[in-house]
């Protein structure tokens, strides 16, 4: 007999989320482990540790990304190989130069995933991106107009909008019925 209930394969089907970085009032590391949680897939029911049941995140705006306090120019990244004498370090703002925000977001993320055997390919599903054009667009998912992590302003704020749009549109509609009532 089957331990199974329901459609498994429609929950291990992956689905594309798009964070707009530059719009979320979140810091660096409250997104980071946002996306990270994505990535494992552990908003989803059937969440295991040793299965890769995470969707795809999209990150955009990631030059607009920022830090808490002195983050940006104080917070070290450490590179070497295994020669003696050939430790590199890197300040955040000196990698924002070099290599965008975008690795900044990257690197954060990896430290908030798991150490194992899925670390490569869960973070190989965040594409990041410096601006706001991506080639992503047709792949992200949206219900009833939301597409994105729970919790960022910018899809708040837009269904906010739509919903006063709808609301001006239908006064304006019942008005003239109103007044063809009126007029018979």
């Amino acid at each position: 007999m089957s331990q199974t209930i329901g459609q498994t394969k429609l929950a291990y089907s992956r689905v594309w989320h798009h964070i707009d970085v530059g719009r979320d009032p979140r810091a660096l590391g409250r997104i980071a482990s946002q996306i990270a949680i994505v990535l494992m897939g552990k908003h989803k029911p059937i969440w295991d540790p040793s299965t890769d049941c995470g969707d795809y995140v999209v990150a955009t705006n990631c030059h607009e990304l920022h830090t808490t306090g002195k983050k940006r120019f104080q917070k070290k990244y450490y590179k070497a190989s295994t020669r003696p004498g050939s430790l590199k370090e890197i300040t955040m703002d000196r990698m924002f130069a070099k290599w965008g925000g975008a690795e900044v977001l990257r690197r954060a993320v990896n430290g908030m995933l798991p150490k194992n055997r899925l670390r490569d390919d869960r973070l190989a599903r965040l594409k990041a991106f410096e601006g706001i054009r991506h080639p992503y667009i047709e792949n992200i998912v949206k219900f009833k107009d939301k597409s994105g992590i729970k919790g960022i302003p910018s899809v708040v704020e837009e269904l906010s909008d739509s919903h006063k749009e709808n609301s001006i549109l239908a006064e304006a509609l019942a008005e003239p019925k109103e007044k063809i009532i009126e007029a018979t």
